[in-house]
């Protein structure tokens, strides 16, 4: 069983995504987490666009980097630029990975025109998560 870390800044938006579809398209083959270097709650916004593909976020938590120190990861995966300047050194021999997604907390506009924003934000999520796990958890 891979152990997969997913990093974010505050690990509100992007970074609960991801571990939600991770987990959905990983099955059992592994144990997906996600933190931030700095924690910012979980984003309601998130939470509502992630039913509405039929997965559940709600009892995720807002987790700091530092809380999974001991956890020999075998992939850290960085979904903001800023996330990645500041991933800390793990000790493991994690493969590290990167894509710096756009961030939905920070769309503008009408309530419809920013859960437009996360709704985007979560299909390039769903698909990297997809692709990610039939490249890297094969059988």
């Amino acid at each position: 069983m891979k152990n997969i870390l997913v990093l974010c800044t505050g690990n509100s938006c992007r970074s609960q995504i991801a571990e939600g579809y991770l987990r959905h398209f990983s099955g059992d083959k592994a144990n997906v987490y996600s933190a931030g270097v700095e924690t910012h709650g979980l984003n309601p916004r998130a939470v509502k666009i992630m039913e509405e593909d039929g997965i559940d976020i709600s009892t995720h938590t807002s987790n700091h980097v530092d809380e999974y120190a001991d956890i020999p990861f075998d992939f850290v995966i960085s979904v903001c630029d800023n996330a990645k300047e500041r991933c800390p050194y793990f000790p493991t021999r994690a493969e590290k990975l990167h894509f710096n997604f756009p961030d939905p907390a920070k769309a503008t506009g009408t309530e419809e025109e920013i859960m437009e924003q996360f709704r985007k934000v979560r299909e390039m999520i769903k698909s990297y998560a997809e692709d990610f796990v039939k490249q890297h958890l094969k059988g």
